[in-house]
């Protein structure tokens, strides 16, 4: 089966997926499949808080981050991480903008201030997210609802990598929410097949598995 995708490749997605794959952020294993904490089995996981321990990849994502950033949000008034995994890519990018940076807990702080937002920022305020990871959408669109009801305008989401489920393609239309990411599942595929590390015979399996995820493997 010949799986190209090369009109839809861009440079920054290819480069991106290559460094995934080159410190083992990304592993696939088609036939051997991992088991998310969801309970589904997975050809792929996916850690990309690796790449903050490899300075050269951790440069050019910052500075790819930067980049996107300044040409379709060049009025953003904040950068804001979504714990933990986004934490350190948002400060890193924050940095390179001279922009304000928080970040959105998963839940609210049991004591204290009982803060989900952490660091300053205004009602009003136009923020751009970061994230490392999209998969299905929810954890990533909390982080965007908590900053909403604290009444920032969320300008959009930028991720490293997202696997592109149609789930996720639908939670963040729902939530009229822009989601921008790096690279991306259909990129990581074909570069993975161009470079011998997967096989022709995997290609099709990896497919299958993004349709339906939840039920692959079963």
């Amino acid at each position: 089966m010949n799986f190209k995708l090369v009109d839809t490749m861009s440079t920054t997605a290819k480069k991106v997926a290559e460094y995934l794959l080159q410190i083992k952020a990304i592993k696939l294993q088609p036939t051997n499949p991992f088991t998310w904490a969801s309970g589904w089995n997975s050809p792929i996981y996916c850690d990309n808080r690796k790449t903050l321990s490899y300075p050269e990849v951790r440069d050019y994502i910052r500075d790819a981050f930067a980049k996107e950033i300044e040409e379709k949000y060049g009025d953003c008034d904040v950068i804001a991480g979504v714990a933990t995994g986004a934490i350190a890519q948002g400060v890193l990018v924050a940095q390179a903008l001279n922009k304000p940076f928080v970040y959105i807990r998963s839940s609210a702080k049991a004591h204290g201030l009982e803060n989900k937002i952490e660091g300053y920022y205004e009602a009003g305020q136009k923020v751009v997210v970061i994230e490392d990871l999209v998969s299905t959408g929810g954890s990533s669109l909390q982080a965007v609802e908590a900053l909403r009801s604290a009444g920032c305008e969320v300008l959009g989401m930028m991720a490293i990598f997202t696997y592109g489920f149609p789930v996720a393609e639908d939670n963040f239309k729902k939530a009229e929410c822009k989601l921008d990411t790096l690279s991306n599942y259909n990129s990581m595929v074909e570069l993975a097949l161009e470079t011998g590390y997967i096989k022709e015979e995997d290609v099709e399996n990896l497919k299958e598995w993004r349709k339906a995820p939840q039920d692959w493997g079963k």
